[in-house]
This record gives structure tokens, sequence and C-alpha cells, in this order.
């Protein structure tokens, strides 16, 4: 570097730093609705500060879990589904074992009655139907001679 080129000035900037004692201006409290889109504040030395309006977040609403469970939902409409079921299920065993019994009843009729009839056909006395008839009386058998 040359003797004769000396460096242009260099300038310093610093940061002012605002005074501790001043206040912002008081912001009146405006309505949602009527929130302008760029909003200006003037501090109480002069300067007017603009900048977008912020508008307060609002949290995403929480999903609160049910008190109970959806399994244990389910499993107790279950039990009442089967409760209200048991009642129908009782009558219709109910109705088999009577079915049942009815069945058996006509069947031992039937039987009773059949064997009757069968009875009266083998062992009735109801007149001749041809053939031949003997009559056996009491005889006497002497040196293989019949006397009748």
């Amino acid at each position: 570097m040359n003797r004769s080129e000396r460096p242009a000035a260099v300038e310093i900037h610093r940061p002012q730093t605002i005074a501790s004692t001043v206040q912002p201006a008081h912001v009146a409290p405006v309505q949602p609705g009527a929130v302008p889109a760029v909003a200006s504040i003037v501090l109480p030395d002069g300067r007017v500060v603009t900048g977008y309006a912020v508008h307060p977040a609002h949290p995403e609403p929480v999903t609160t879990k049910p008190a109970v469970s959806r399994t244990a939902v389910n499993i107790a409409l279950g039990g009442i589904g089967f409760g209200a079921v048991c009642g129908g299920l009782f009558l219709l065993t109910a109705f088999i074992a009577a079915l049942t019994a009815f069945i058996t009843q006509l069947i031992i009729l039937a039987a009773v009655i059949f064997g009757g009839w069968i009875a009266v056909q083998v062992l009735g006395a109801s007149g001749h139907r041809g053939g031949t008839t003997v009559n056996i009386r009491k005889a006497v058998i002497k040196r293989n001679h019949f006397r009748g």
C-alpha cells in the first residue's frame, strides 16, 4: 500500500439507546372486527412507529380424551345386547324342550293305539273265520290207542 493513498475516513455508527424514562403511549383497546391492517403508535418523543397489527394467537383446541375408553363402551354395549338376547334364547330353549316332549307323547300314544289294535286282532274272539275247528277233550291214551 502506498503512503500517498490514504484510506477514506471510516464512519462508525453506534445504535442509540432509548432512555428508560420513555414510556410507550397508551393504546386503547379496539374491537376485534375494527383492528386496522396497519397500526401506528406515536411515542412521547414524537417518533411514529408503524407496523402490522398483531392478532393474539389462539391456541389450538385441545381434544379432551373421554373419561371412558371406546373399547370399554363397546364391551359394555355388547354385554347389554347379550343380556337382551338371553331372554329370547331362554324362550327358544323352552320352546324346543316343549316341542320335544309333545312329539314324544305323540309317539307313545301312537304306540299304545297301534299295539292295542294288534292285540285285538291277535287275541280277539270275534266269530268264526273259516278253517278247521278242533275241540280238544280229555283223552285217555292206553297202549298206544286213542279213546276219545
